[in-house]
């Protein structure tokens, strides 16, 4: 029970007592850092209801608590605040009822609850993973666990962009300038290999614009005129037609993209529960429109058109099905919705993950699932996120400037060597250890530089300085991490048995107060879904966690209920520190 939950009813019954005044609701907040206390009561809107002035009030109340609340060990009133000091036994049972809790902080879903879908990655086969792609995956798999533990059953899926004009280009200049090369035979991940086909389609391509300008054409007629372009539009009308070479082609490089992703994703460390392929999906939704226009949600155009109006919502007129019949992106993630739900009978929720310039998209989806009158259409969330950008500037693929994926893990990786290098202390560490831990520290730190910025926020991604070991990063707690667990194997003596302590210092009150804080960050974060909200928390209970330790001697403690409680604690903070970090996908190292 939180302090709020014990000492609300106790200040409901103390004005009933002093004044025969019932309150509807009474209001608290953090106690300011320069006066005592651990929580405050505001006084000011009792005043309403209560003729008094705030200092008399605040002392009355203040009384009444002393005396009748055992958790309550004194107070101070300043203008219209009361400060409430709590007993050092309440921080002490509470701590010793969460100790040995190994699932401290997070909620099991009970059976016949509802699940939650979040989609992330949805990358398109016609290229690798960049570092736009990596910021989806991280915030898709980390709200994913946050909702997870916050109690909610979770299926993790993305859908693969695997058709269309894009994913022709690629298969065309293959075919035209591959010699039948293969992952195999280059000894390139598959998604690479035709990442590089893909750039070398746009530079073939330009070059004919220039060859066509060259000889009269406008730069529009030459970009619509290109061979290159025509033999790709007519490779997809190949493959629509299901054409069986053009479809034997398309399997293969796309099961080389494929490989090439899963791998990325186990460098990541992120998984799926599930795949859609648009190539499956494409045409899901076409029935559902019948249904809207029998309902009058959706409107014929004299053409054929099929739309549905949403100008009475502040928005426009959305398209939903062309002319010629044809579905548009907004059918099939109608489509593709309807369908989950049916895949997944329980799925009460979705969250997707995609960038913020698909924001209108999703605001026009959500409404016309509302409109055809889905229950689970009310719990639909996009998980907008901002752009990252480098110290260089923007990437563009089509050019073959993308930051790739891979290569940044590598680059974090190697960035973390060559610092650990520098501090030293690896010299009793072999050759595999210290793979590991680059690794653990390379990725822990490009996690938490993106996992602590509010999704919504545009990033400026600086390997150096995310990889510091000083400051708001991953290394830095992961280090706080490693060094308690030196504490911990240092610790030779029974420290498993509660502690008789019965007297608090300050430091380890307010240790003791920050993880009392985890379970509500964790429904904050599902709440919000927002990663930043754990990740600031583990820096805060780390901060904490560097005064204690400089405040107070651990195990050089001659009184032996202290050293055992100190030790206890420290635990009790690395396991909070590891759970908080699973959160967000980040492994923590034993040493360091």
């Amino acid at each position: 029970m939180s302090l709020q939950q014990i000492l609300t009813p106790s200040i409901h019954k103390a004005v009933q007592t002093l004044f025969d005044v019932t309150l509807d609701k009474v209001e608290f907040q953090a106690t300011r850092k320069e006066f005592e206390g651990d929580i405050t009561l505001v006084i000011f809107p009792l005043l309403k209801v209560i003729k008094s002035n705030p200092v008399e009030l605040g002392n009355k109340i203040g009384t009444y608590l002393v005396e009748n609340v055992a958790e309550v060990a004194r107070f101070n009133v300043v203008s219209g605040f009361l400060n409430i000091v709590i007993a050092d036994t309440y921080y002490l049972n509470f701590f010793n009822g969460i100790k040995d809790d190994t699932r401290y902080g997070f909620v099991t879903p009970s059976p016949d609850a509802k699940a939650v879908m979040v989609e992330y990655s949805s990358p398109n086969t016609n290229k690798p993973l960049h570092l736009g792609h990596v910021r989806n995956n991280l915030l898709g798999y980390s709200v994913a666990e946050i909702i997870k533990a916050s109690g909610k059953k979770v299926y993790k899926t993305q859908i693969i962009n695997d058709r269309g004009i894009h994913i022709c280009k690629s298969m065309l200049a293959w075919q035209k300038f591959g010699n039948g090369a293969t992952p195999e035979s280059t000894g390139l991940k598959g998604d690479k290999l035709v990442g590089n086909y893909y750039v070398a389609f746009d530079k073939a391509y330009k070059e004919e614009i220039n060859q066509l300008m060259a000889e009269g054409k406008t730069e529009e007629e030459a970009k619509k005129q290109a061979p290159i372009l025509l033999e790709a539009q007519e490779m997809l009308l190949k493959w629509e037609a299901g054409d069986t070479a053009v479809k034997a082609l398309w399997s293969t490089m796309n099961q080389w993209v494929y490989d090439g992703f899963a791998t990325t994703y186990k460098n990541l460390g992120v998984d799926f529960d599930s795949y859609y392929y648009e190539s499956n999906t494409y045409l899901l939704g076409k029935d559902v429109v019948q249904v809207g226009l029998d309902k009058g949600i959706f409107e014929r155009d004299p053409d054929g058109s099929v739309w549905i109006d949403l100008t009475d919502e502040g928005l426009d007129r959305k398209i939903v099905l062309r002319s010629d019949g044809t579905a548009v992106y907004m059918t099939q993630d109608i489509g593709t919705a309807i369908q989950r739900v049916k895949d997944m009978s329980d799925v009460g929720g979705m969250v997707y993950t995609v960038g913020n310039e698909q924001d209108y998209h999703f605001k026009v989806l959500f409404l016309i699932l509302k409109k055809l009158g889905f229950d689970w259409a009310s719990s639909l969330y996009h998980l907008s996120y901002g752009m990252v950008d480098l110290p260089s500037g923007k990437m563009k693929s089509r050019e073959g400037t993308v930051v790739d994926a891979d290569d940044l893990m590598q680059e974090m990786t190697d960035t973390a060597q060559k610092i650990a290098e520098d501090l030293g202390k690896l010299d009793e560490y072999s050759a595999e250890e210290k793979a590991t831990l680059y690794s653990t520290i390379g990725l822990g730190a490009l996690k938490y530089y993106i996992l602590k910025v509010d999704p919504k926020k545009r990033i400026l991604f600086n390997p150096e300085e995310s990889v510091d070991f000083a400051g708001n990063t991953g290394p830095f707690i992961q280090y706080t991490y490693a060094r308690i667990q030196s504490i911990i194997r240092k610790a030779a003596f029974d420290f498993s048995a509660p502690s008789a302590l019965i007297e608090l210092n300050e430091k380890e009150k307010e240790l003791i107060k920050q993880l009392e804080l985890f379970p509500e960050v964790i429904q904050n974060g599902a709440q919000y879904h927002s990663p930043a909200l754990i990740a600031n928390y583990t820096y805060e209970l780390v901060r904490e966690y560097n005064s204690f330790y400089q405040a107070v001697s651990i195990l050089g403690e001659e009184d032996q209920q202290k050293k055992i409680f100190r030790v206890q604690l420290s635990k009790k903070v690395a396991d909070t520190i590891a759970a908080a970090f699973s959160l967000l996908g980040i492994n923590v190292p034993e040493r360091m």
